[in-house]
């Protein structure tokens, strides 16, 4: 047991502003780490004390993991949050803070390795009695090797990179065709985003929900799982839109899951909060484990709406080696949440990033609202992160209410000086799909296509309508003998439109 006094936040954004404020509560100091480009930032302002990392390049500040545990031991510091990114995942990190003396609020470092690669997760899985997805649990050798082994479950294929994650080094192949050069373009991008091009393949599951239970353990050897979240409607493999408990909102199959998710947890002697995520057929409601995220999730949030349970408080408490303040009997999903990640991006234009300075910012408030922000009126949004400004949350007695409470909350946000996602989120919220709860990780893809029909649609009747116009005027003076200047009545027009669409005059 070691009370924590003093926690030291090895992130940036929201994530740190959500951490300060968990500390404030406990009644925690906290020590805040920013690059040069941050010095003005929301965190930076939030915490007690602040140490400059370095130059604005994450190389050179927030992965510099030395620099930080250097700083936290100059400053007497208790614990190290690394929040989600950077280095909340990465096990030397873990190693060597716990060598300084320090403590670090996450999971040993064992078991980020054997979740950390995709290959070795699900060797664990497979081990715990985990349903996987059908494929390999070693990298593959060439892209002949890949063709043999597809072959074994049909097409279609996903090729992964085994050490990926956000959709990097990952290609989905529908056919033989295409499978050498996804795979060749797969290693490339894996070796190029995290200096490791092993690749395996799985059997593509189409149009899948993508479903995440929420862990929690302590070093008393207890493990729970929180329920279920919905994540299915991605960009890029990368999550856009969340909601606790999911539409289907099964209570047989949440524990279910909760189960095969808990093996997972027990199979690494797991500690603190983690995600195990799922791929589920909205056919026969079968479903596999994908992977485990071995840290706080960004979508935390609605997790913490339905149960009432404060995850980054908990982490904190178990870091300190108290047992879990609950048991699996005290869980209780009570409601609806839904997340929304307002992004610095242009929905418009590709959802390029939109860098910039935030002239003007009114962030909605109210009942079953809550903004997990990390910017202000008159921040700078930089070039050199992940551009989300803030996780946009509302909470409702069912699905209905909550999609309600987003609507009005969509239409109260406002920021001034660069393009966000919001028009995105507000079109998403009157779609007919989302608000019967289908969904699927193909989601928005179906959605841009709807929109592009009803624009389309749109379109001709406007055109429709100019073209009867025009052949109702004409219609009009021909039968009355007027000139081509001559104006005509509005129950006139009506009477020669009405007579122009019967007789096909344009």
């Amino acid at each position: 047991m070691r009370e924590i006094k003093k926690i030291l936040i090895a992130n940036r954004g929201e994530i740190a502003v959500r951490i300060i404020r968990a500390c404030r509560d406990m009644g925690i100091s906290t020590v805040a780490v920013y690059s040069e480009a941050d010095s003005e930032a929301l965190h930076v302002r939030m915490a007690d004390e602040a140490v400059c990392l370095g130059p604005p390049p994450s190389s050179e500040s927030y992965l510099l993991g030395d620099k930080i545990i250097e700083a936290a031991l100059e400053l007497g510091v208790d614990a190290i949050h690394p929040g989600y990114g950077f280095l909340s995942e990465n096990a030397q990190f873990v190693r060597d803070v716990k060598a300084s003396g320090i403590s670090f609020i996450g999971p040993p470092p064992e078991a980020m390795e054997g979740m950390g690669g995709k290959i070795s997760a699900r060797k664990i899985a497979i081990g715990a009695g985990v349903p996987v997805v059908p494929g390999t649990t070693e990298p593959l050798k060439s892209a002949e090797d890949a063709l043999q082994t597809a072959g074994e479950f049909g097409f279609p294929v996903m090729l992964k990179a085994s050490a990926g994650g956000g959709g990097k080094g990952m290609r989905f192949v529908a056919d033989e065709s295409e499978l050498k050069s996804a795979f060749e373009n797969s290693r490339s991008e894996a070796k190029a985003s995290f200096g490791d091009d092993a690749v395996y393949i799985e059997k593509a599951i189409l149009k899948p929900r993508h479903i995440e239970i929420q862990v929690f353990s302590d070093t008393h050897g207890n493990h729970v799982h929180l329920g279920e979240r919905e994540c299915s409607i991605q960009r890029r493999h990368q999550k856009v839109i969340e909601e606790s408990p999911s539409p289907i909102n099964d209570a047989d199959l949440r524990e279910k899951m909760g189960r095969e998710a808990v093996k997972v947890a027990k199979a690494v002697d797991y500690v603190g909060a983690g995600t195990v995520e799922f791929l589920l057929s909205d056919v026969d409601k079968s479903f596999y484990f994908l992977e485990m995220n071995t840290r706080l999730q960004v979508e935390h949030p609605v997790t913490e709406l339905v149960t009432g349970i404060d995850l980054v408080r908990e982490q904190i408490r178990v870091a300190e080696g108290n047992e879990l303040s609950f048991t699996q009997a005290d869980v209780r999903i009570r409601g609806h949440a839904i997340e929304c990640r307002v992004y610095a991006e242009d929905p418009e234009s590709g959802y390029m990033p939109s860098p910039g300075k935030i002239h003007r910012l009114r962030v909605p408030a109210g009942n079953g609202i809550r903004d997990d922000g990390g910017v202000y009126e008159g921040a700078e949004v930089s070039i050199y992160y992940d551009p989300m400004i803030s996780k946009l949350c509302t909470y409702g007695s069912d699905r209905d209410e909550a999609i309600e409470r987003m609507r009005r909350a969509l239409k109260e946000y406002f920021v001034g000086g660069i393009k966000t996602t919001l028009p995105l989120f507000r079109e998403i919220m009157e779609d007919p799909e989302f608000c019967a709860g289908r969904l699927d990780t193909a989601f928005l893809e179906g959605f841009e296509e709807r929109k592009k029909k009803n624009t389309d649609r749109a379109d001709h009747e406007v055109l429709e309508e100019i073209a009867v116009a025009a052949a109702a005027l004409k219609y009009a003076r021909r039968q009355k003998g007027l000139s081509s200047n001559s104006s005509v009545s509005g129950p006139e027009y009506s009477k020669w439109a009405f007579a122009a669409r019967r007789e096909g005059l344009r």
